[in-house]
């Protein structure tokens, strides 16, 4: 799993709900949250080795419970990609596909796309031969779509996750200007409206990463505090 990977990992765990609430805020609203919701990311991994993918990413497989419609509860499978590949339309239908198949129960797949390329949106897999037609569309949320200027606005917990996505591919190209400004991010933190528990938590998240640029970069003996 690489880098820009740790905090969604954890993020994504800690704060599903309002993972939802910030990038698709019509599915947490249909979703009745007095029943919980389970995740299912031991059966994913199966899946995942059953597709022999073998692949190691920030998704996630969660049950919930709807408020409306006729099924009661559906799946939510999430695939956060980090870089443009060429395989993913498939690799996103193929899941779909072995999720329904498992379960006999309405899938729906999203993805966060975390790269650096402005024009791929992929959120479309298609195959056709003699009439037959198969098709899978999903919902994409591009992370460059998000301003600064937003991101510092917002008070979902989701916000600083997302600037520390940013900062980490900024750290690629340049690991000191990533270093100081995932610090400045952390520090951030107090003055940005979060509670105590959300402090810690992304506190956390975030410096998973700032570790790994610390090891990466000549700044191992600086400390922050």
């Amino acid at each position: 799993m690489s880098e820009y990977d740790s905090p969604w990992k954890e993020g994504i765990s800690v704060y599903f709900r309002e993972f939802l609430r910030f990038f698709y805020p019509s599915i947490e609203a249909d979703i009745e949250w007095e029943r919980g919701f389970e995740f299912l990311d031991t059966e994913l991994q199966k899946i995942k080795r059953e597709s022999e993918t073998g692949r190691k990413e920030a998704d996630r497989l969660v049950k919930v419970w709807r408020r409306s419609g006729d099924e009661q509860w559906v799946l939510i499978h999430v695939e956060v990609q980090s870089q443009s590949q060429t395989e993913f339309s498939e690799r996103m239908y193929i899941y779909h596909n072995r999720i329904f198949d498992r379960y006999r129960q309405s899938v729906v797949s999203l993805a966060i796309l975390g790269d650096e390329q402005k024009s791929w949106r992929s959120n479309r897999y298609s195959r056709e031969l003699w009439g037959c037609r198969a098709v899978l569309e999903w919902t994409v949320v591009k992370l460059l779509d998000y301003t600064i200027e937003e991101l510092n606005a917002s008070r979902s917990p989701l916000a600083p996750i997302v600037q520390a996505h940013r900062t980490a591919q900024i750290a690629g190209k340049n690991v000191g200007v990533g270093y100081e400004k995932k610090l400045s991010l952390i520090k951030s933190l107090y003055s940005r409206g979060y509670g105590r528990e959300d402090i810690v938590q992304l506190f956390r998240s975030i410096g998973l990463s700032v570790y790994h640029l610390r090891k990466k970069s000549d700044c191992g003996k600086r400390y922050f505090h």
